[in-house]
């Protein structure tokens, strides 16, 4: 067997030139490549008389040409060429565009089969621009035919070829999985798996194919989750925090009332710091459900037990606003709050660290310059997450071992099924906050074409007029060679277009992923101090600042947005005591995109949209950017797999009782497995 490691560009067919192509779909290594598994498959195989398609239909023909192909040229460089064929049902014409060639190919009197679209008018037929095959050859049809995600430098025929020399090159695949779990699930060998996934012999040899990588893709998962958490749980003794220090003396402070909800996870919270057992807790709350103030109630137990917190935040700017809110709730007891964000002079630096290794500071409050070497703390007994999703399995780990095994609060705005959570977060404990505070105001939420540019761009003018902002979020950062592209709004583009045309008279900014951290903070303080009248942006703004006085959310292109995503992004707004809306602009109106868009006006609960998500679009790539710290769905989808995933974790957990660093010799194979799937991806860069 060839190296799995080789890189791509030595395979049969690439190159350096199409490797450069390749690397845009993740594919570097011929591992990679023989990885990379079709989105869709046709079916190819079967023969359809004539007379029974229907308008629409893709399929396959058996006919004779009962005429030369006629060529009639429409310029020097563009071409017409037809064909009438016949079979025993009934004739059909054939039509392909700009390709000449077809005319020497094609003779008179011969039979091909074709495969293509048909298209019925006023009871004539004809198959629109279909690949060919002589009789005697399966090239282009008599077989299922895998459909692969695509760039638009990467004609599909070309990556089929490129995949099936990867596959020979290859070789022989070695066995991944024990024999005694291939035994007992009745799977198919690895390397039959991956032939049949990319070039099945029928869809049974399919089903097969599809069973055993998607059963591999979740034990690697479910036993990489429970190896990590019974480490944890393994763990000498944690903190058993006081049961004197009352969490109610904060809650009965408060200016306003607490959720259900809320106290429910406070007392799940309370419950777990009063136990020797370290705490491992997911926090998942929709967006404004009020997750941050069960954190500062948390800290302050921790606190007033004598130790001290750190909260890890994903950007300086989200950072900055947890410590105002902090200090703002807390230090009133006279806990003394500290941020650690980049941008700080040496000299802030120097003796904001100095404080906290004094023990002069309780909480503090940071981005990734808190997991930097040089911050030590004086006696760490409580670690909140913000955000889990952008920050890998390590980073947690790695702010964790600054404390004696500290308790450990998780926190997501981004709404996961349970199930999912239970498969992303198996390592953690989960509460959810499933209520939003009685004062958070709905978003009004419409999904519109293009032809209403105008009146949406006037309503922007009059929620501005009245003193309100707007968001304008973009799918892409600036012009792209993606064929979508023209279809698409670049941030940058319709920023330009905003501040010279459209709104011209008004404070038009943009932000997004390629700006320097500092360049983006600044943008975004101006933006909540409305400096900035429409903020044109990227995702960036996802996980943001609250700006109460934003009261517009418009989405450009929202049908390339998860579902979970506009959720998110929508939560943008109504964060103040103005009527606020959500704007969806669509391109196209396909079933599916209507579906969607109707589910995001119709309901603003997060975990019903997250599971519709899930449904429709599947698991790969759920939050629209890859999900890190954990290995990534290339197959498997959690909404259809349900019935694999429950024998995979029921397997997993037997193994992982019986064997929990995975040490014995019938679980080398998997060993090797989730050390190579799940440790070497739970890194992240912030």
């Amino acid at each position: 067997m060839t190296n799995l490691k080789n890189e791509v560009q030595y395979v049969k067919g690439v190159g350096p030139a199409r490797a450069k192509s390749l690397n845009k779909l993740g594919i570097f290594t011929l591992e990679d490549l023989i990885t990379y598994y079709p989105r869709d498959y046709e079916d190819r195989s079967l023969i359809k008389p004539i007379a029974n398609v229907q308008d629409g239909e893709k399929c396959s023909i058996e006919a004779v040409a009962v005429s030369s192909v006629n060529l009639r040229m429409l310029g020097r460089y563009k071409s017409i060429e037809k064909l009438m064929v016949r079979d025993e049902s009934d004739t059909c014409m054939i039509t392909w565009f700009n390709q000449p060639y077809i005319k020497t190919q094609i003779k008179r009197g011969e039979k091909y089969r074709f495969f293509g679209k048909m298209t019925v008018k006023g009871g004539i037929k004809e198959l629109n621009s279909p690949v060919f095959d002589v009789i005697e050859k399966n090239n282009n049809t008599g077989k299922i035919i895998p459909v692969y995600p695509l760039i638009y430098e990467i004609k599909a025929n070309a990556i089929r070829k490129v995949i099936q020399n990867g596959l020979t090159l290859a070789g022989q695949l070695d066995e991944i999985m024990p024999k005694y779990i291939l035994d007992k699930y009745k799977l198919i060998g690895y390397d039959e798996a991956i032939k049949q996934i990319h070039f099945p012999n029928d869809f049974e040899s399919f089903r097969k194919a599809r069973r055993r990588l998607v059963f591999d893709e979740l034990l690697t998962m479910q036993l990489g989750l429970l190896k990590l958490r019974g480490e944890n749980d393994k763990q000498i003794k944690g903190i058993k925090y006081s049961s004197n220090v009352n969490m109610s003396d904060v809650i009965n402070d408060l200016p306003f009332k607490l959720t259900r909800a809320q106290l429910n996870v406070l007392e799940d919270i309370n419950a777990d710091m009063e136990k020797e057992k370290p705490m491992n807790r997911l926090l998942q709350g929709d967006v404004g459900s009020g997750k941050t103030i069960v954190a500062m109630i948390a800290a302050y137990k921790a606190v007033k037990s004598g130790y001290q917190v750190a909260v890890l935040a994903p950007t300086m700017i989200l950072a900055k606003q947890h410590l105002a809110n902090f200090e703002k709730i807390l230090g009133q007891y006279g806990i003394k709050c500290e941020g650690l964000v980049g941008g700080m002079t040496a000299k802030q630096k120097r003796l904001a660290l100095e404080r906290i290794e004094k023990g002069e500071v309780d909480i503090v409050i940071g981005t990734h310059a808190l997991l930097e070497e040089n911050v030590v703390f004086n006696k760490l007994g409580f670690v909140v997450t913000d955000e889990q999703h952008r920050f890998g399995v390590k980073q947690r780990s790695s702010i964790v071992a600054k404390g004696e095994n500290p308790d450990v609060l998780v926190m997501t705005a981004t709404p996961i099924p349970r199930t999912l959570a239970l498969i992303l977060y198996g390592d953690l404990d989960i509460s959810i906050i499933d209520e939003l505070p009685p004062n958070r105001k709905h978003v009004d939420t419409f999904a519109v074409s293009r032809k209403l540019e105008t009146r949406i761009n006037e309503f922007v003018k009059k929620e501005i007029d009245q003193g309100r902002q707007c968001y304008v979020v973009c799918p892409l950062v600036e012009e792209s060679d993606d064929p979508e592209a023209p279809k698409l709004k670049s941030a940058v583009e319709l920023a330009e277009k905003y501040k010279n045309e459209i709104f011209k008279d008004y404070k038009v900014e943009v932000l997004h992923g390629k700006m320097k951290s500092k360049e983006k903070d600044e943008i975004m303080e101006k933006f909540k101090n409305g400096e900035i009248d429409i903020l044109v942006s990227t995702t960036v703004i996802e996980v943001g600042v609250d700006v109460p006085n934003a009261s517009l959310m418009i989405i450009e292109n929202a049908e390339r947005f998860g579902l979970a995503q506009l959720h998110q992004l929508r939560g943008r707004v109504g964060r103040g005591e103005y009527k606020s809306y959500c704007i969806l602009k669509c391109n196209g109106g396909n079933d599916l995109i209507r579906e969607r868009m109707e589910i995001m006006t119709k309901t603003d609960n997060g975990f019903v949209i997250a599971e519709k998500d899930l449904e429709l679009r599947g698991s790969g790539d759920f939050f629209g950017t890859k999900q890190h710290g954990i290995p990534e769905f290339k197959i498997a989808n959690l909404f259809q797999d349900m019935e694999i995933l429950k024998e995979v974790q029921a397997l997993a957990v037997q193994i992982i009782d019986d064997d929990l660093y995975l040490q014995k010799e019938q679980n080398k194979l998997l060993n090797k497995l989730v050390e190579k799937n799940f440790s070497s991806k739970a890194e992240l860069t912030i």
